[in-house]
Parts: structure tokens; C-alpha cells; sequence
């Protein structure tokens, strides 16, 4: 594959739409374009400006549709090539006509990401940039677009420079005390700069459940005894009447999902059977569920009545399990200061419950970052590198020191292979 070529994708989703958008990059982009299209000429168009006129097939003559041609000169584009944006009526059969007139003329149809490769190559974004890009795409939730945009402006990028700076200031230190012993270099505190270098990379890695978290969505379960409040809590977490409640025990026989959207993170949160010793086989049928749906929940919601006396607690990992007493609005049959009491009917402890579940959920870190898979792998090497160092004394630590440099390197994509990189780009869609 000839990383110069000129390159065109369709940019918009599959599908009707009011508008669609036709990408054209590379050498040779502007003359393609002048071609395929009828009124000014792009060639003689200013980076950034736009024009309407004509998307023509040149063999024949025939008009494929009434567009807008912007036009991007290089480095000033996102390729950073002289790029060329077709922006027609979103029509399937338009976008892909206008696609055939393109590659007739001398493109080739992009590879996955190939665009946003480019932009990577020619020095317009670095690799944890363009993972950010592919995140910014498939953001669901309000975290995970501020994350991934976070990303893209750089602000990892500029952490991690940060902290490089500083382990090479070191590095070059300990050099200097190998190479010129004689010249009496002062000592460097070594220990001190190795220990803040672990704390911001501890930190950025516990952000990164709350980066899976924000990416991939979080199921949570409510479980608890029947008539406990498990659908009345559901509906006040929703803000609307999703779940049936009754007072009669046993009303849900099966479980209940509804998307939920907390602090970002897009939830599931599945209203589940009430878990109790019982005869009935459908009824035992749910408990049973129920209790197979908390194991494989990211967090659980253990509800009990607070105005009944407390019944058994179920079997539950409670390690994940967040406490909550219902109904605290009528006078409590008993009192647990690890349980939070929260009233469906009058909102009390509502919020209360929330930051709960942001803390479970979040941590400390907030989720300020966005990590990848394998920018936590990186991490998870410079960590250990930068454990090894300390345990050196100061004229050894520099081959710990190095590997931990290439492991933070590999972040922003300095020091990677080439099928990392490709790794990376496949996740993309064509045309971005």
C-alpha cells in the first residue's frame, strides 16, 4: 500500500441522510477533484473555502448531483495532504456513484482509519490522539466523549511529555555521574523524582475502569427480598415509571432492563426477582436468575425494607454490592449504618445514592483520561520499570530508567512496531 496515493471514502454513516460526505486525499487530490467536478476550480480554491457546483462523471458528461466542494491544503488539513470533501444529498446511490467517478479518475478506495493514519504519520496526531478519534466515534456517553476529547486535544499526550521530561532530566543526571565522576556532579535525589514519576503513573491507572466503564457501559443489578422496593428504586433512579410496583411480594417474576444514563456512564440497570426461599418453581426459577445476574453485574444494589425486620441476605459477591435501606420514609423496623436509607416515594438519600454509585463506579480518578487496552499495558510496564529503579542504587538505575522511557514512548506512539500501529487503525471505520 503506497501511503501517497490518493485515497477517497464515503464519510457519513450508511443510510438516507439530508447530507453525505465523500473524502478525497493524497497526491495529485486537487486534480482528481477539478475533474469530477463542474464550476470552480478546486485547484485555484484557497485551503478552507468551499464552493457550489456540479459532481460529474467525465467519461459521459452526466450530472451525478448538485454539491459542495470544500477543499483542505496541505500540511493545513486532517491528513495533513491537500484533502477534498464532496458534500452531496445523503442518497446511498449518489455517494456511490460518486465514489465509481472517483476511483475511474486514479483513487483507490481507503483501508480502514487509512485517513486518520495519515494524519498520524505526517506528524497531525500521535497515536494516543488518534485512539482518541476511533473513541470520539463510538462515544455513547457523556464520559466517554469528554474522555476521548480530552484525548484529542492532547491532554494525556502532554502528561505523559511531562513526566518523560523529567525521568530523561534524571537519566541524563546518572550519565553524567558514570561518564565524569571526576567532576563531582551533585547528587540528584533519585528516589524522590522515581517516586513522584510511580504516583502519576498509579494514578492514570486508576482511571482505567473508570475508561472501560465509560466505553463499554456498566450493568447494574438490583437485588433484594420481594417487596423490598427493588422496581420503586428502579423508577426513581430512571425518573420515570419503568418497572410495575405493587405491594403485593412477588410481583416480578423475571427480570426487567432499562438504560439509564449516570454521570456519563451509559448503565443497565436490571430490576431482578425478589431472592427468597420458596416452593414454587417458577418463582425459584427467578430467584435463581436473579442471583446468576448479580455475579455477572459490574455493581449491585443489595436493597432491603428498612420498615419490616431485615430478612437473610442472599448469597452475593459483596465485594461489588452497595447497601441500600428502603423506605426511610416510615419508621424503621431496624437500624445498620452500612446500609444507605433512601426513600423512593419522598426522594431522601436519592443523591446520597448516586455519589455512591459514582464513587463505586469512578473511584477517586474521576475518569479524566481515556485508556486503551493497550495504553494501560504501557503503563502497566513503566510501573514496573520504575519499581525496579527504586530498587537500585543510583549509578545502576539507568537501564530501568530507559525501558521505562520506551514504555511511556509507546503511549503516544514514539517507540512502537508497525503492527501495533496497524492494530490500532483496524478498529476504524472506512472514511474517517
Amino acid at each position: 500500500m503506497n501511503l501517497k496515493d490518493p485515497i477517497c471514502a464515503i464519510a457519513t454513516p450508511p443510510g438516507k441522510g439530508a447530507i453525505g460526505v465523500v473524502r478525497l486525499s493524497g497526491e495529485g487530490a486537487l486534480g482528481i477533484a477539478a475533474r469530477a467536478f463542474r464550476g470552480k476550480d478546486p485547484r485555484r480554491l484557497k485551503g478552507g473555502r468551499f464552493t457550489l457546483g456540479e459532481v460529474v462523471d467525465p467519461a459521459t458528461g452526466e450530472v451525478l448531483d448538485q454539491a459542495l466542494l470544500l477543499v483542505f491544503r496541505a500540511p493545513h488539513s486532517y491528513t495533513g495532504e491537500d484533502l477534498v470533501e464532496f458534500q452531496t444529498h445523503g442518497s446511498p446511490a449518489v455517494l456511490r456513484r460518486v465514489m465509481e467517478v472517483l476511483v475511474s479518475l486514479g483513487a483507490r478506495p481507503a483501508g480502514r482509519g487509512e485517513f486518520t493514519l495519515r494524519a498520524y504519520l505526517n506528524g497531525k496526531l500521535d497515536l494516543a490522539q488518534a485512539e482518541a478519534v476511533l473513541a470520539l466515534i463510538e462515544a455513547e456517553g457523556e464520559l466517554a466523549r469528554r474522555q476521548a476529547l480530552r484525548g484529542l486535544e492532547g491532554a494525556l499526550s502532554r502528561k505523559i511529555a511531562a513526566l518523560e521530561e523529567r525521568l530523561l532530566d534524571l537519566l541524563a543526571h546518572i550519565q553524567a555521574l558514570l561518564d565524569y565522576p571526576e567532576e563531582g556532579v551533585e547528587p540528584h535525589r533519585a528516589e524522590g523524582v522515581i517516586r513522584e514519576a510511580l504516583a502519576e503513573v498509579e494514578g492514570l491507572l486508576a482511571q482505567a475502569k473508570a475508561s472501560r466503564l465509560a466505553q463499554k457501559g456498566a450493568r447494574l443489578a438490583l437485588v433484594g427480598a420481594p417487596n423490598a422496593g427493588k422496581s420503586s428504586l428502579l423508577n426513581a433512579l430512571l425518573g420515570y415509571e419503568r418497572a410495575l410496583v405493587s405491594p403485593i411480594p412477588g410481583t416480578t417474576r423475571d427480570y426487567l432492563e432499562a438504560p439509564l444514563e449516570l454521570f456519563g456512564i451509559p448503565l443497565v440497570a436490571v430490576d431482578t426477582a425478589g431472592v427468597r426461599e420458596t416452593e414454587d418453581p417458577l418463582e425459584r426459577a427467578g430467584v435463581e436468575r436473579a442471583l446468576r445476574i448479580a455475579e455477572e453485574a459490574d455493581l449491585i444494589l443489595y436493597v432491603a425494607d428498612r420498615s419490616v425486620p431485615r430478612p437473610p441476605p442472599p448469597p452475593l459477591p459483596w465485594e461489588r454490592v452497595i447497601r441500600v435501606a428502603t423506605k426511610a420514609d416510615l419508621p424503621p423496623a431496624w437500624e445498620d449504618p452500612a446500609f444507605l436509607p433512601v426513600s423512593s416515594l419522598t426522594g431522601e438519600g436519592l443523591e446520597r445514592l448516586k455519589e455512591a454509585l459514582k464513587e463505586a463506579l469512578l473511584g477517586s480518578g474521576g475518569g479524566e483520561f481515556l485508556l486503551t487496552e493497550r495504553q494501560v499495558e504501557a503503563l502497566l510496564r513503566a510501573r514496573e520499570r520504575l519499581l525496579e529503579a527504586l530498587a537500585l542504587p543510583e549509578d545502576l538505575m539507568g537501564l530501568a530508567l530507559e525501558e521505562a522511557l520506551r514504555a511511556l514512548a509507546a503511549l503516544t506512539g514514539k517507540e512502537v512496531a508497525e503492527e501495533v500501529v496497524a492494530r490500532v487503525f483496524q478498529n476504524f471505520c472506512v472514511g474517517k
